[in-house]
C-alpha cells in the first residue's frame, strides 16, 4: 500500500500501449485477463499463441505461471487488469513462491473496474499492486507512466531474469470500442496447443 490516500490517474491511451508491447515479439506467449485486455491484445495482434480468457476473473496470473512452468523455454507475458489482479491477491503469493524465471505479470491499471460500469477500483486509492508484488518475493516490480518505459519494458522480456516480473502500467480510464477475440474456448485453446506442438486436447 501507498500512503497516499488516493494515486494520481494515467493519462497514456490503453491501446496503444499493449500494441507497443507487443510490437516484434518473438518468443513470447500471450495470456489475457477477462475483458478489456483481451479486447487490446486482440486489436493489436489477433495471432495462435494468444490465450485469451473469458470468464475467469482473477486466473489470468496463475494461468501464466502454469504455463510458465510447463514450457520453461518460452517466455510468458500475463496482460491483465486491475480488477482482475485485485480478485486474484493470493495467485501474487504463489507466484512468487513457485519463482518461475520466465513470466511477466503486466497490469493495465485505469483504476476502475471497465466491464462493470467503470466504478472506481481499489488502485486508485492507494492499493499498489507492483508493492504487494515486491512484498510477496517478485524478483522485480515497477509502476510506469510514459511510452518510453513501456518500450524499455517491452526490451526486457527478451533478457533472462532472477524471478517473476510484475509491472503496473498506469493507463487512462477510457473504454475504447471492444475488439472480441473468438467466444469458442476449444477453438482457441487447440489452436494455442497446435502452436507449442501438441496435439488437440
Amino acid at each position: 500500500m501507498t500512503d497516499a490516500r488516493t494515486s494520481p490517474p494515467g493519462i497514456l491511451p490503453r491501446r496503444d500501449v499493449v500494441s507497443a508491447l507487443l510490437e516484434g515479439r518473438e518468443n513470447l506467449l500471450v495470456v489475457t485477463g477477462l475483458g478489456s485486455p483481451s479486447y487490446d491484445v486482440h486489436a493489436a495482434c489477433d495471432r495462435d499463441d494468444n490465450y485469451y480468457l473469458w470468464g475467469a476473473m482473477g486466473g489470468a496470473a496463475l494461468v501464466g505461471l502454469g504455463l510458465a512452468q510447463a514450457r520453461p523455454d518460452k517466455t510468458v507475458l500475463v496482460l491483465t487488469g486491475d480488477g482482475e489482479q485485485l480478485m486474484a491477491f493470493g495467485s501474487l503469493a504463489t507466484i512468487a513462491v513457485a519463482a518461475p524465471k520466465n513470466l511477466n505479470v503486466v497490469v493495465i491499471d485505469n483504476q476502475h473496474f471497465g466491464e462493470t460500469g467503470m466504478q472506481a477500483s481499489h488502485t486508485g486509492h492507494g492499493v499498489d499492486l507492483a508493492e504487494v508484488a515486491r512484498v510477496c518475493g517478485f524478483a522485480e516490480t515497477s509502476t510506469i507512466r510514459s511510452m518510453d518505459d513501456v518500450i524499455a519494458l517491452r526490451g526486457a522480456f527478451a533478457r533472462p531474469a532472477s524471478g517473476p516480473r510484475l509491472v503496473v502500467i498506469k493507463v487512462a480510464a477510457d473504454n475504447p470500442p471492444r475488439s472480441l477475440p473468438s467466444r469458442d474456448a476449444v477453438y482457441i485453446k487447440n489452436r494455442f496447443r497446435a502452436h507449442l506442438g501438441y496435439g488437440a486436447g
